[in-house]
């Protein structure tokens, strides 16, 4: 009884000093902050903080003599990035086939720990994954939240809903090849009744987005990169579904005709987006459909994915697409759409997110815009702008700091040497 009695003790000393040393205030001093809300640059901001929250900022604000500060008056902070388009639960290998026929659940579910830290330590507070088997987001999600796993905070899908034998199904294998496990842990769905079911079970399994692929992709054995999977109807009610139970729906399209299909349905983004007409990019504008461009993961998938033994079909795909992407990019650009920052990372290695703001700005942004795109714009697409997305008065304290300045660099932000999330520092490599 005794030393049942003396662990409680400990148990509770301990939980008393990590709540205390959450519950201390901090106080960052930022030579430039990046106001990502006015587009502008402050100079000699003082950022204080309580437990995991901002409570003010400002050039003149009055610090607690017991606040522990924080001395970034030699770098740029910034709001935590946000990226739109992961999958934290996977990473490219060097073997195509053995992924495919030797890896389990617990292998993802193992390594998808170490992909959530590599991510918030590039700086990525917070990311959206679209989708993953057997419900390891889900877990992954929870453990962080819980402070069990550190990782970014995490708003996922579960299983992306699809057509049979499309971008979401296992395609192109001997077809007694087969899943026979729990007959409710897929996505794959045909038919306005199918597909609503599918979207009801992945809200009751904690879906926080519906991810549905509206055309052919990449990275799967379809002979097409972008034709549509879905017909309109179909996709106005996995919308409708959606909506009607407060989630948002990302669609994973390549093809013009795919692409105009889901917006027209009343999807909240595209993702992807590789071919762009006129006409759709005005619908899209029209309609206020977000886009969350993948301009880098082409032109890795080209440079390394032949290395890995991957299909000449899907390298073919990739080839195809990547010219196509970078010049539906710049023309959204310039036609004003709303553009949230995503990346796809997952199909390629975890923590190089940052590697496609130089794209961003090569085909058209300023350095501004592609930060607002990770920032305050993916917040608003992902519904949590009154916590997440910039550095203001009752937001989390969600905050990184880069030496030099990315607004005359971009690529900086590749190399991120401070990194906050919820008051808790995670990363603090920058130089007195």
């Amino acid at each position: 009884m005794k030393r049942i009695l003396f662990f409680l003790a400990l148990l509770s000393f301990s939980f008393s000093t990590i709540v205390q040393a959450q519950s201390k205030v901090k106080a960052i001093k930022a030579g430039r902050f990046i106001d990502v809300v006015n587009g502008s640059v402050l100079k000699n901001q003082i950022i204080l903080i309580q437990n995991d929250t901002i409570v003010a900022i400002g050039t003149s604000i009055s610090i607690p003599t017991e606040a522990e500060i924080i001395d970034l008056s030699n770098a740029t902070v910034l709001p935590g990035l946000i990226d739109c388009h992961t999958h934290l639960t996977n990473e490219p290998s060097d073997d195509y086939y053995g992924d495919i026929f030797r890896k389990t659940s617990a292998d993802y579910a193992i390594r998808a720990p170490l992909y959530a830290k590599h991510t918030l330590e590039a700086g990525f507070t917070s990311c959206r994954d679209l989708g993953s088997g057997d419900l390891i987001d889900i877990a992954l999600r929870n453990a962080i939240n819980e402070g069990t796993v550190e990782g970014p905070r995490m708003f996922v899908a579960t299983f992306a809903l699809g057509a049979t034998g499309g971008h979401s199904d296992l395609s192109g294998f001997n077809p007694n090849i087969s899943w026979k496990g729990n007959p409710d842990f897929t996505g794959v769905a045909d038919g306005v009744d199918e597909i609503r079911k599918r979207v009801r079970n992945n809200i009751k399994w904690g879906a926080d987005v519906i991810k549905v692929c509206a055309t052919a992709g990449v990275l799967s054995e379809e002979e097409s990169v972008g034709a549509p999977q879905y017909s309109l109807e179909e996709m106005k009610a996995l919308v409708d579904e959606a909506h009607m139970w407060g989630r948002k729906v990302a669609a994973h399209a390549h093809g013009t005709e795919g692409i105009k299909n889901a917006v027209l349905a009343g999807v909240n983004s595209v993702e992807h987006g590789s071919i762009l007409d006129t006409e759709t990019l005005q619908l899209m504008k029209q309609k206020g459909t977000y886009y969350v461009p993948t301009i880098y993961v082409a032109d890795y998938v080209i440079q390394e994915f032949a290395k890995k033994g991957y299909p000449e079909k899907i390298l073919n795909k990739a080839r195809l697409i990547a010219p196509q992407m970078s010049t539906s990019f710049t023309n959204a650009t310039k036609a004003g759409i709303k553009i949230a920052f995503g990346t796809d990372a997952g199909v390629f290695p975890h923590g190089l997110n940052a590697r496609q703001f130089a794209l961003m700005v090569k085909y058209g942004q300023t350095p501004m815009q592609a930060i607002q795109s990770a920032t305050i714009n993916a917040a608003d697409l992902i519904g949590k702008s009154e916590k997440i997305g910039s550095i203001t008065k009752g937001k989390y304290a969600d905050i990184i700091a880069v030496e030099g300045n990315p607004l005359d660099n971009i690529s900086i932000l590749e190399d991120v040497s401070f990194v906050m999330k919820g008051g808790i520092v995670y990363k603090n490599a920058i130089k007195k």
